[in-house]
């Protein structure tokens, strides 16, 4: 086999990776390390790869105890030069024999990457745990709730003095306060997912229309689409609720720009490539992200905005970012959210075809 299609499966990974021989010397780079040197495989081809580190010594004795069997795989940290760059590349430095005499393989994978997979893996573990506890929850919570409020009805009834039954109507209308809770956090468990041609250009249209007609005054909602994102095979309703939450939360968050005139909500649309989410590799994602220009997320809950009943506005339920996370995540996809006063970005992720 031709040494260079062996490696070919590389281009494939989202994290640079490079093959050497000697005491270096590259033989092989991958795109994802072309891109992170900023130079094309042919001019980095026979270069001496510890060069491109600002402390190259660790790799070299690396490179001697791989070739000579000492390890399996050795880790450790380090900062990698960069072409057009003044600031270096923080990576994770994986180093591995391969199966062929005097080869050894290196990976390396970018701090920030490692973190962000790490903080999504963690993401998916807390919403799995949220989910069965919601709904475990909203199931003991049904049952009781309506036997008080049958017993309720029973004791109005029942009773001769009328002015009593301002207190069984309390009892009543709480009842129901908390059956519509119990609903809406059983809703996403509930509803079957009807599948269709998603296009979500018309997704975020409708929720264009729904905000403005609730927000006429005061806020603009700007289109910047990448109108060649094909259709996609989805749930159409649960996705614009989705969105909607999104946007509906950021419009409320919006209130005081709203009354100075301008408050806004960008509706964004990109494809991304050869991305990672969910614990799983994508050639191809659809990015949505609803930015707008208001205070930002709370520090004190910046890390828990999609737990349940977590909510930054006084009388908000919590729920809405909590459906728009399940959601998406019935698409395979998943929200990430990025705060700062005056610019909150969330970045709704689905894989393509």
């Amino acid at each position: 086999m031709n040494r260079l299609a062996r490696f070919q499966a590389f281009d494939l990974l989202a994290t640079p990776v490079a093959v050497m021989q000697g005491q270096g010397r590259i033989r092989f780079v991958n795109a994802a390390l072309e891109d992170a040197l900023g130079l094309s495989r042919r001019s980095l081809h026979d270069m001496h790869l510890p060069d491109y580190f600002v402390d190259p010594q660790p790799l070299m004795t690396a490179l001697v105890g791989a070739q000579s069997n000492e390890f399996a795989a050795l880790r450790y940290e380090a900062q990698l030069r960069r072409l057009h760059h003044e600031d270096t590349l923080p990576v994770h430095v994986i180093v591995a024999p391969s199966d062929e005499p005097d080869e050894v393989i290196v990976e390396l994978l970018p701090v920030e990457q490692q973190t962000r997979q790490e903080r999504e893996e963690r993401l998916l573990d807390q919403a799995q745990a949220n989910k069965e506890l919601i709904r475990n929850l909203a199931h003991e919570i049904k049952n009781p709730l309506g036997g008080i409020r049958g017993s309720a009805q029973l004791l109005e009834m029942e009773l001769d003095n009328k002015d009593l039954t301002e207190y069984t109507q309390v009892i009543i209308h709480e009842a129901d306060r908390l059956q519509t809770l119990v609903d809406r956090l059983l809703a996403p468990h509930r509803r079957p997912h009807v599948v269709g041609d998603v296009n979500i250009h018309e997704v975020c249209e409708r929720v264009r229309s729904l905000i403005l007609a609730e927000f006429p005054r005061g806020l603009k909602v700007v289109r910047d689409y990448d109108i060649s994102i094909p259709e996609f095979r989805g749930d159409r309703e649960q996705l614009i609720q989705a969105v909607l939450n999104i946007a509906h939360n950021a419009a409320q968050a919006l209130q005081d720009r709203i009354v100075i005139g301008d408050a806004q909500i960008n509706l964004r649309t990109r494809i991304t490539r050869q991305v990672t989410f969910g614990k799983q590799r994508y050639r191809l994602a659809l990015e949505l992200h609803v930015m707008d220009n208001g205070p930002g997320v709370p520090d004190s809950i910046k890390d828990r905005i999609f737990f349940p009943l977590i909510s930054g506005r006084e009388g908000g339920s919590g729920l809405g970012l909590t459906l728009a996370q399940t959601f998406v995540q019935q698409h395979h996809g998943m929200i990430e959210c990025d705060s700062e006063p005056g610019r909150t970005d969330f970045k709704i992720l689905i894989p393509l075809p």
